[in-house]
């Protein structure tokens, strides 16, 4: 279970953020150097993939 955190700017817009444990991170091959994910919507699930 993992909460979201939302922001709020000086301009008055509002960004949610969820922090990723590493270990989900590595288990698809996301790392420090290689962290560039495509996010979309699909059926209701919010989906995270390595490009």
């Amino acid at each position: 279970m993992a909460k979201i955190t939302f922001n709020k700017s000086g301009g008055g817009s509002v960004t949610g953020r969820l922090n990723i444990p590493m270990v989900l991170l590595k288990s698809i091959g996301i790392n420090l150097m290689e962290r560039d994910v495509e996010l979309y919507v699909k059926d209701n699930k919010i989906i995270i993939e390595k490009k």
